[in-house]
Parts: structure tokens; sequence; C-alpha cells
């Protein structure tokens, strides 16, 4: 079972868009020199701690509390049995957040609308509602973002190729071919 870890130490001084607030000199004692450095590809035991205090002496000025999250794979062999079924069993799925009728993303809302245009039938998921879901999503698809659109069980893609689609024609042709079929 893969495991990852993530570990943010709160600074003002962080310059990086990703970790912003997440920057700290790790112990003496350790081999890494900043946490954005230690943040690659590590396994860490199947126990966690969501804050880690740390005593003042090993980190800077600025760095308070260590947050320290481990977890396993989200995608468990039921919930990618479970989207093989959801995915197959519909011509059109709509993983977003919220619903069709009340969209809370702006990405979501755009896939909706182009949808809606388009006239077809499409069923929605809503990703907010279960956060194990989400993140299984992400590895099911290998597609980091949402909305994530299926077509015949296949994973078409997010707001920005799904309105470069729909404004080159591909997505009504590849819309009414799963309509067909």
């Amino acid at each position: 079972m893969a495991l990852r870890w993530a570990m943010a130490v709160t600074s003002p001084y962080s310059s990086h868009s990703h970790t912003a607030g997440a920057v700290a000199v790790v112990p003496k004692f350790s081999s890494w020199n900043t946490l954005h450095q230690s943040l690659r590809n590590f396994a860490c035991p199947l126990y966690s701690t969501n804050r880690l205090l740390l005593p003042r002496n090993t980190l800077n000025s600025t760095a308070r509390i260590a947050s320290f999250r481990c977890f396993a794979s989200a995608l468990t062999p039921e919930l990618k049995n479970t989207l093989d079924k959801v995915v197959t069993s519909n011509k059109v799925v709509l993983f977003m957040k919220g619903t069709k009728d009340f969209p809370q993303c702006g990405f979501s809302n755009t896939v909706v609308q182009i949808l809606n245009s388009l006239n077809v039938p499409f069923e929605t998921i809503n990703i907010l509602e279960n956060e194990m879901l989400r993140q299984g999503l992400k590895e099911y698809s290998n597609w980091p973002t949402f909305p994530q659109i299926y077509i015949e069980g296949e994973f078409f893609g997010g707001c920005d190729i799904t309105v470069e689609a729909y404004k080159n024609g591909q997505l009504q042709e590849l819309l009414e071919k799963a309509m067909c079929s």
C-alpha cells in the first residue's frame, strides 16, 4: 500500500505558491536543509499525528507548529470497482464540486453549462460530499483537478480540455457518437 506524507510549518516568509506559509529549517540532526526539499517520496508509519509540536530550539524563530499527515492511497480496490461501474453505466458522467442544479465552483459551472447547451443527458457526482472519493478519483483518473468528465467510460478531461473541445467542435462529435451507441 502506497504511503505519502506531508508536513507544513507556518512561516510568513514562504515564496512558494503551492506551499504558501510552509517553509522551515528542519532540526540539525536531520540531513535535509529545508522542508520543501524533504517533501519528496517518503513513506511513514501507518499511524498519523494531525498536529506535531516541535521544541522551539529545533525550528527557526518564525516557525511555530508543524502539521504532519500520513495517509494510505485513497483509491481502494472497492472504490476503484465502484468508479468503474459508475463511469461505464452512464454515457456521460461529470465529477464536480456541487450538483448540476447548484455548481459550487466556476469551472464545474462552465462544464455544466456546456453540457446543457448541447442537450446531453449526464450524471453528476458531488465530490465535496466524500473526501475519500475526491482523493481516490484523482488517482483513478491521474488528473489532479475537478471537474472531471467521463464519456463512455473513458476519462475525457477537465474544464480547460472540455472548453477547448467545445470551441473546436470535437466535443459535439464525441457526444453525438456516444449518444448513438
